[in-house]
């Protein structure tokens, strides 16, 4: 693969390009090609994911140094869960390097969001390995800084699921019910799928490292339609008394003279 493209919107030159390459390796494609002399990226995604959280609680510390552990618990979680990983991958244009299967390929593989995150934390424990932790912290805080301030201002670090709770209490005298879907991968990688639901009703479904991950992405998910719903219901009902007012109108107003 010709990786300088890639190296110049990372912004470093690997000194052992080998260490990229095996970060873009998924799985599914060694199984395809067993007799290639290197591993996938999950070893890579391990560390990743550590130095993920490292480097990011590390910054947040610094540059919030009033904010509340609380507050600093729940925006970190924000910036290093699944989504906002996979679109710091999407941002630096990783897609069309991966190496993956081509079942995976048939299935968009390249856009699925739980692989871009994952691939995004093998990068970063490759360039972890091959330049240390300066260079590691660099590509962290450039993706993590604009991310915060959008965090902030839509306040996406809240906890979601207490935010639905409330919503959904208040619109639909419902209480979230929290349901785990599926588990897939191995123990040092795991990815959860839960569903949200109110009352009989699937409204969000999120994906992580944890259950809790996972059912906060449900419940941000969940969120964005209930409110979209009552949105729409409130436009209906807005429509409904426009259209009773009107037909009032012409009931109570006088009748022509026909002589």
């Amino acid at each position: 693969m010709n990786l300088a493209d890639l190296e110049a919107t990372l912004g470093f030159v690997f000194d052992d390009k080998s260490l990229l390459q095996r970060a873009l390796t998924h799985r599914s494609f060694l199984n395809e090609n067993p007799d290639l002399p290197w591993l996938d990226n999950e070893r890579l995604e391990f560390l990743g994911d550590a130095i993920l959280g490292f480097i990011t609680a590390e910054h947040l510390y610094h540059r919030f140094p009033e904010m509340k552990e609380g507050d600093l618990t729940s925006l970190r979680a924000a910036l290093v869960r699944g989504q906002t990983l996979a679109e710091f991958a999407t941002q630096l244009n990783v897609g069309p390097y991966l190496l993956i299967s081509r079942g995976e390929e048939a299935g968009r593989g390249r856009a699925r969001p739980a692989l871009l995150a994952a691939t995004f934390e093998a990068i970063l424990g490759a360039l972890y390995l091959d330049q240390g932790l300066h260079a590691a912290r660099e590509l962290v805080v450039r993706m993590v800084d604009a991310k915060t301030e959008r965090i902030l201002q839509e306040r996406l670090d809240r906890n979601a699921k207490s935010l639905l709770q409330e919503l959904s209490q208040g619109q639909l005298k419902v209480t979230p019910v929290y349901r785990l879907v599926e588990t897939r991968g191995p123990d040092h990688a795991r990815e959860f799928t839960v569903e949200a639901v109110l009352g009989e009703t699937v409204y969000g479904i999120g994906r992580g490292r944890n259950k809790q991950t996972a059912e906060q992405e449900a419940a941000l998910h969940a969120i964005e339609r209930l409110q979209e719903q009552v949105h729409t219901s409130a436009e209906e009902d807005a429509r409904a008394a426009l259209d009773e007012i009107a037909k009032q109108n012409q009931e109570t107003e006088p009748a022509g003279d026909d002589s």
